[in-house]
């Protein structure tokens, strides 16, 4: 079971969430060390064990009929009595982290934080479960999803008192039209099996071909936002550069050769770690420049 856990929740993503959370609570300031640290772990594991578990067992007929589960992406979850358990797990294992996390801000009287943790939740369970299926309503799984990644980090502004200025709105949305991308395109790969375990998605809707360009768009969409950011924020911009060639690489895509886009989904899940250490050095030099660091 704990083998079966680690692979459903997607260790190789675990840094998407945290990261944004960890970054947000300690360039805003004002924080303790131990809630930025307990925020940080529960972003890390809980948070996508929440997440990518629950969509697990109910996406169970689709990941059947999907030669990329199994592994990394994501695990195969046909024993009911493990769909079961794994659901179970999911759920329980994040509330310690939630309870303190939403207990410390409503001691303080600190109420959108607690609002916008109730957001970032709701639209991890909305996502995948049975009766809400966000991620089967086409442009509103998109959203969701980009809602997972985002979330953390606005969470950590939030619960750090930091002002929300023009250029801090302007980030905020281009990281939001990256996730939106992102989602698209790695729905793009799926188009088969999804239809075949009858599950809608923008990708099954659109096509595989025009999901790909619409991806491109928001990729774009994404880098001229960052051109609103405060010095050197609007050098992020070329970052999108990297993830709109790997998506163009697809652009004459059919659904029927839709699962080639696998490759570049592959290059995505790499390509993140290396523009992570990117945002990173660009962070610093921004704290060195406002005298947050040094």
């Amino acid at each position: 079971m704990i083998r079966t856990l680690f692979w459903a929740s997607r260790p190789l993503s675990w840094v998407n969430t945290a990261y944004p959370f960890a970054a947000a609570a300690l360039l805003a300031g004002g924080l303790p060390w131990w809630l930025i640290a307990l925020g940080t772990v529960f972003f890390l594991v809980p948070y996508n064990l929440a997440m990518y578990g629950i969509n697990d067992v109910f996406d169970f007929e689709s990941d059947l009929r999907n030669p990329r589960k199994g592994g990394v992406e994501g695990s195969v979850l046909a024993d009911p009595a493990v769909r079961r358990r794994v659901l179970v797990w999911s759920c329980l294992v994040p509330l310690p982290f939630v309870a303190v996390l939403a207990g410390w801000s409503v001691l303080r009287g600190e109420w959108a934080a607690v609002g916008v943790l109730a957001v970032s939740l709701f639209a991890v369970a909305a996502y995948s479960w049975a009766g809400l299926r966000f991620k089967e309503r086409p442009f509103l799984d998109a959203v969701t999803s980009a809602t997972h990644f985002v979330s953390p980090a606005v969470y950590g502004l939030v619960l750090a008192g930091a002002s929300f200025t023009g250029e801090l709105w302007a980030l905020l949305a281009g990281f939001f039209l990256w996730g939106m991308a992102s989602q698209m395109f790695g729905a793009v790969q799926d188009v088969v099996p999804d239809r075949a375990g009858g599950l809608a998605s923008v990708a099954t809707v659109l096509g595989a071909r025009p999901t790909v360009w619409t991806a491109a768009a928001l990729y774009a969409g994404a880098g001229l936002l960052m051109l609103g950011t405060q010095w050197p924020g609007p050098l992020a911009a070329l970052f999108a550069v990297p993830y709109l060639g790997s998506t163009l690489r697809f652009a004459g895509i059919t659904d029927a050769t839709s699962g080639q886009a696998n490759r570049g989904w592959r290059t995505f899940l790499w390509l993140n770690y290396l523009t992570g250490f990117l945002v990173t050095m660009l962070l610093i030099w921004w704290a060195f420049e406002r005298g947050i660091l040094g």
